[in-house]
């Protein structure tokens, strides 16, 4: 079997890669430099390819700082030490933070299915979960869901009966739970990058959402994080 993983280099989409590879497929990992001001995940994703042992790397340039509209690509200032974003279950989608991406995760699952078809890959892997959905629209369940009826029509593999499936295993793990999942699963942590604005060393800044919930999440999983360390 084969899936094509969107890699950011960050640990949700590490682990659920790692994930897909211990049900049996063989990884085409895709990074996409969107425009994103700070490019030390494309490094990071770069070396968890390497671990995984992926069949390929690809990284592909979509500027969509052309467009604006996040402060992930330089439009506005990344938000620092608000209240952090609670498991979707128990929050309504109301507050979309400015690091919400207008469209990213269409536009990148989209290149996926192009590529999936390509190497005959039988599914996408995205690394959502419940508390991306808490904040992001594109990375809910029923969105989910609706994109894959939506590459079930689009593709000649849907057409001939052979559609491809996108696989979310992350969705309703919390961050503690995806690290546990990664431990199980043998992970090194210390080669992702999860921090939405870096010092200039490029370490952690530890204020951002990003931060927090990687902190929270090692904490709650009662593990150290590697990237503490260095």
């Amino acid at each position: 079997m084969r899936a094509v993983v969107l890699l950011s280099g960050g640990l949700d989409s590490y682990t659920a890669a790692a994930a897909a590879k211990a049900d049996g497929y063989e990884l085409y990992a895709l990074t996409i430099r969107y425009g994103q001001v700070h490019v030390a995940e494309i490094e990071a994703a770069r070396r968890v390819a390497a671990f995984l042992g992926v069949m390929r790397h690809v990284e592909l340039d979509v500027n969509l700082a052309a467009f604006g509209g996040s402060s992930l690509v330089g439009d506005g200032t990344i938000p620092k030490d608000r209240a952090l974003p609670q498991p979707a279950e128990s929050v309504p989608l109301t507050d979309i933070p400015s690091t919400y991406v207008p469209a990213r995760n269409t536009i990148f699952l989209s290149l996926a299915l192009g590529w999936a078809e390509v190497v005959g890959a039988e599914a996408i892997v995205i690394g959502v979960n419940a508390l991306d959905y808490s904040g992001y629209p594109d990375c809910r369940p029923e969105y989910i869901q609706a994109f894959e009826r939506l590459a079930s029509l689009a593709t000649r593999a849907g057409v001939e009966g052979y559609p491809l499936r996108v696989l979310a295993p992350l969705q309703d793990l919390t961050k503690a739970e995806i690290i546990r999942l990664g431990m199980r699963l043998g992970l090194d942590y210390g080669l992702t990058h999860s921090c939405y604005e870096p010092t200039g060393e490029g370490g952690p800044c530890g204020h951002c959402d990003s931060c927090r919930l990687r902190a929270k999440g090692f904490e709650e999983a009662g593990v150290e994080d590697p990237l503490c360390r260095v």
